[in-house]
C-alpha cells in the first residue's frame, strides 16, 4: 500500500482528546506527503526566524519558542514509537505522558533555535523512514496508548496535526 492509499482514520482509531489535530489534516491527504512537506516548510521557517525569538514567551506562564519547538519533537518521538510498536503487532498498553512536565525539564532554552529545528527535522526524518516503509496490513493495525483505541494511520495523523497545531500557535501567539 502506498502513502495515497491510507485512508484518514475514524474517530475509533485515536483518543477524542485528538480529533483537533486530526481535523488540521485534510481527508484526502497522503499522510507522507504532508509529513515531508511540513518538515521542509517548518524548517526553512526556523532557519529564517532570528534567534532572539527562541526566548519568546507570549504571556509569562507560557512555554518559550524554544520549548514549544521541543515538545513538538518529544511528542512527535513518543506518537511514532507508539506508531511503531502497534505495526508491529505488539498488543502492549503504552502508557501517556506528562508534556507539561516534560517542557521544563527539556534543557530547551539552553539551545539555539537552529539546534532545535535541525532536530526537529531529524526526528521527522526518522518518523518518514518508519512510515514510509511499513508493509500496507500495518496502517490499519490497532492498539492502546495513554489508555485510549489508536492505530498506526490514527498516530501518523495526529503526528501531522499536532505540528499544525504548534506552527499555528508560534504564528498566531508568539509571531514567528
Amino acid at each position: 500500500m502506498t502513502a495515497a492509499l491510507v485512508t484518514r482514520p475514524g474517530p475509533d482509531e485515536y483518543g477524542a482528546v485528538y480529533a483537533g489535530y486530526i481535523a488540521r489534516v485534510p481527508a484526502d491527504a497522503d499522510i507522507v506527503s504532508v509529513l515531508a512537506g511540513q518538515q521542509a516548510d517548518n524548517l526553512a521557517r526556523l532557519r529564517a526566524m532570528p534567534e532572539s525569538r527562541g526566548d519568546h514567551r507570549y504571556a509569562p506562564d507560557k512555554w518559550s519558542v524554544k520549548q514549544v519547538l521541543l515538545h513538538v519533537a518529544d511528542t512527535e518521538r513518543i506518537m511514532t514509537y507508539r506508531a511503531l510498536r502497534i505495526a508491529r503487532a505488539d498488543a502492549t498498553p503504552l502508557p501517556g505522558f506528562d508534556e507539561a512536565a516534560y517542557a521544563p525539564l527539556s534543557g530547551a532554552d539552553a539551545r539555539t533555535v537552529a539546534d532545535l529545528a535541525q532536530e526537529l527535522a531529524d526526528v521527522r526524518q526518522a518518523s518518514l523512514a518508519l512510515f514510509r516503509h511499513l508493509p500496507p496490513d500495518a496502517w490499519s493495525r490497532r492498539g492502546t496508548a495513554s489508555g485510549y483505541a489508536a492505530s498506526v494511520r490514527g498516530l501518523a495523523w495526529i503526528v501531522a496535526g499536532h505540528e499544525r497545531h504548534h506552527f499555528a500557535v508560534l504564528a498566531e501567539r508568539y509571531g514567528v
